[in-house]
């Protein structure tokens, strides 16, 4: 028996608490260029896990570092149309130890700690956040 099956793309989105708040970054690029987002990228295919997506990605627009034994899982978000760019299935790990100076790098153009979340939210980040939010309680 033969599959066709079309897969989509997954990537990892980083919650990181620091100081009562969360950091986000500002995105460099489209799609939601200017919008803040949680941290994170897209799995290299082949090359990685998610939770080493995870570690590279907090690092690349962060400079923050972790190791995988430091992330646990949130939730895995799927809707088909909760990206643009297509089927992009995004697994969310909270951060829960870190060290490094914040610092943007990367495809981020800013990374700020936000107490209350901005307006300019890219993707489904908000839904995430208040879904973190809501199991902290």
């Amino acid at each position: 028996m033969k599959y066709n099956y079309i897969n989509p793309a997954s990537t990892v989105d980083l919650i990181v608490s620091c100081n009562g708040g969360i950091i986000l970054i500002k995105r460099k690029h489209e799609p939601f260029k200017d919008y803040w987002a949680l941290p994170g990228g897209f799995l290299e295919h082949g090359k990685e896990t998610l939770e080493q997506a995870a570690v590279r990605e907090l690092f690349e627009e962060t400079n923050l570092m972790t190791n995988p034994g430091e992330l646990g899982l949130v939730g895995v978000y799927s809707d088909p149309k909760r990206d643009p760019r297509g089927h992009v299935i995004s697994h969310v790990y909270e951060v829960r130890n870190y060290s490094g100076e914040l610092t943007a790098n990367g495809d981020a153009a800013e990374v700020r700690i936000f107490r209350e979340l901005p307006d300019n939210l890219a993707f489904d980040h908000k839904k995430v956040i208040k879904h973190y939010l809501g199991r902290k309680k």
